[in-house]
């Protein structure tokens, strides 16, 4: 797993905590609602968790699909364009 897959699951799971900590505030302060109430925005909070960490692991990293070879003479040659641009100034 890459570091920024990391933080993005960490990042999400706390999202969706402080998330389900406010609704259940809100369903327990303020709006008079049935018990089963309760365990529907337990179980929603958790598919949606589950569906947006599934989503972004199925998105492809345009970085992994890039040979290195490539990557480093194209680099190599931006920079030497970018040399020539600012000589010509």
């Amino acid at each position: 797993m890459k570091k920024k897959d990391f933080y993005f699951i960490l990042g999400l799971t706390l999202l969706m905590g402080v998330l389900w900590i406010a609704g259940e505030l809100v369903m327990g302060l303020w709006i008079a609602v049935v018990p089963r109430t309760h365990l529907v925005w337990t179980v929603g909070i958790v598919v949606v968790t589950l569906a947006i960490s599934v989503w972004h692991a199925m998105l492809e990293d345009e970085s992994d699909l890039d040979d290195p070879k490539k990557a480093k003479y194209h680099k190599k040659v931006n920079k030497r364009k970018s040399k020539t641009k600012k000589k010509k100034k």
